[in-house]
């Protein structure tokens, strides 16, 4: 068990900063969700955080997170046991227990649901995810892009409905029946997907995604306590790359089909002083032009900071006026085979223009 990190409360703020940045404007904000991790700690769970590596092949792993539009968990606060009933249903329905539990994505909120999770099921949490970043569709993970089941699924509420879906024929036909549920539950829900192997887990999760956010956080943290220049190290820790920093000139945002889509456009100060940037949204940010050239496409990072503090800006916080730092940072190899970006890159956005470039 020496390999196994126990999560404290210190690590809280640094996690949720960190995810928030990964999240690339998606994700849910991780505030509420940290208070809630908080709370359990301070009831006496034990989480502890478990190193891919140390998965044993046939143990079963659970996979959780939010679904729904972010923008809508401002006013509708979650219960607190969504993603832990959907797990439960899921359990159920396999007539197995899980020994593990991993995020579906480490972007925003979605990286407490399963840390809430564990400290509720006495079981530890994987250390990576199954994006590292946030993305808006359910199949849109290195799980189902590398051949997980798409069933049996469950998705619950906070009123205590969890809904099961026992067969279903594939990954596009999941989203399509989870998205209707959650838009019927208000738009906000938990869900869980079939536990997976642990050596499936070991090949296709994006490893280390939870200390890397914590690793983040802390360098955020550090950065202000000395006020030292926050986004540049950032920049440093991370190996992202400065693509702009200007001031929200319009911000627009419509909810639609269970997602949060919109765009929001940016004139240029420093160093882009006359330029002007735009970021299409869907839950995340997709696609970032500056001076009408596409500089950042999906599945790579866009994220957004606020200019002074590097506080990471989600697509629901962002408002006229706001002077921001937009990074971009390249995305885990696994999501970059020509198999993945059938599924992530920008044509699955619906931009068919737009041919892929990495950063």
């Amino acid at each position: 068990m020496s390999d196994f990190k126990r999560l404290e409360e210190a690590d809280l703020m640094p996690l949720a900063l960190g995810a928030a940045l990964l999240g690339t404007g998606g994700g849910g904000n991780p505030y509420v969700g940290m208070l809630r991790t908080r709370e359990l700690l301070r009831k006496g769970a034990k989480i502890e955080i478990m190193p891919l590596e140390a998965l044993p092949d046939d143990a079963w792993v659970a996979e959780c997170g939010g679904i729904g539009a972010p923008v809508v968990g401002v006013e509708k606060i979650e219960e607190g046991g969504e993603c832990h009933r959907a797990v439960m249903a899921v359990e159920e329905t396999m007539g197995i227990k899980c020994s593990a539990v991993i995020s579906a994505e480490i972007g925003g909120a979605n990286s407490m649901e399963p840390i809430i999770v564990a400290g509720l099921a006495g079981i530890p949490v994987v250390d990576g995810d199954g994006m590292g970043r946030a993305f808006p569709e359910v199949q849109m993970t290195t799980f189902f892009i590398y051949g997980a089941e798409p069933s049996p699924a469950a998705i619950a509420d906070e009123k205590g409905n969890v809904v099961v879906f026992r067969h279903v024929i594939d990954m596009f036909w999941l989203e399509k029946f989870a998205r209707d549920v959650s838009v019927d539950m208000g738009a906000g829900a938990g869900f869980a997907t079939a536990p997976m192997r642990g050596d499936f887990v070991r090949r296709t999760a994006v490893p280390g995604t939870v200390t890397q956010a914590i690793n983040i956080g802390n360098t955020v943290l550090r950065a202000r306590a000395k006020h030292q220049n926050v986004v540049e190290k950032i920049v440093e820790e991370t190996g992202a790359k400065l693509f702009f920093t200007g001031k929200i000139s319009d911000i627009e945002r419509s909810l639609s089909g269970g997602f949060s889509r919109g765009k929001a456009k940016i004139s240029g100060i420093g160093d882009w002083a006359g330029s002007e940037a735009e970021i299409a949204i869907q839950n995340e940010n997709l696609v970032l032009w500056v001076d009408g050239v596409p500089v950042i496409m999906v599945p790579d990072l866009i994220m957004n900071l606020e200019l002074e503090t590097g506080e990471p800006i989600t697509t629901e916080m962002l408002r006229y006026g706001q002077r921001v730092a937009v990074i971009g940072l390249p995305v885990h190899d696994l999501m970059k085979t020509p198999r993945a970006l059938e599924i992530v890159g920008p044509k699955a956005f619906g931009y068919p223009d737009l041919t892929f470039k990495p950063l």
